[in-house]
């Protein structure tokens, strides 16, 4: 069954763009980005920003991101995929990330959410940016919330 990613979401000035792979089957059916109930990118993010996003109905957070300068997009655009892990993905169709980074010229750093999408970084079209590769939100990536934590602070230093 082939999957597809959701539009981004972002505002010009934005100085973070967050990229995960692709969004799993209950994002998928629920619309919306990470909303399975055990991935942590709400409460990362939340705690990164110093603002409650878990707790937020879903447009809401998605207002919160925009506000704090985060714009949110999956490196693939569609893939042949069962269940919601990365390394079931066939036949992947990229997202244009260069377009939406040409779009975005406050842009500071992009987080990769997970070591899959951390391999879309040449796909930028721009050299100065950093390049920051975060640990997985997803539930299947067992780490500690607090480990996953350390790393994801590293985004304060680009807001």
């Amino acid at each position: 069954m082939r999957k597809y990613s959701f539009p981004p979401v972002y505002a010009p000035d934005a100085r973070i763009l967050l990229l995960g792979t692709l969004p799993g089957e209950v994002s998928l059916k629920a619309s919306q980005y990470y909303a399975h109930p055990r991935n942590q990118f709400w409460r990362l993010l939340g705690e990164v920003l110093n603002t409650d996003l878990a707790t937020l109905p879903y447009p809401q957070r998605l207002e919160r991101l925009v506000a704090h300068g985060v714009a949110l997009w999956d490196v693939v655009a569609g893939a042949e995929r069962q269940g919601s892990l990365d390394g079931a993905m066939r036949a992947i169709e990229y997202n244009s990330l260069a377009s939406l980074v040409a779009e975005l010229p406050a842009l500071r750093a992009v987080g990769f959410n997970g070591a899959a999408s951390y391999k879309a970084r040449h796909q930028l079209g721009r050299a100065d940016l950093a390049c920051l590769s975060l640990p997985s939100s997803s539930p299947a990536y067992t780490r500690p919330f607090e480990e996953k934590l350390a790393g994801w602070m590293v985004l304060r230093d680009y807001l």
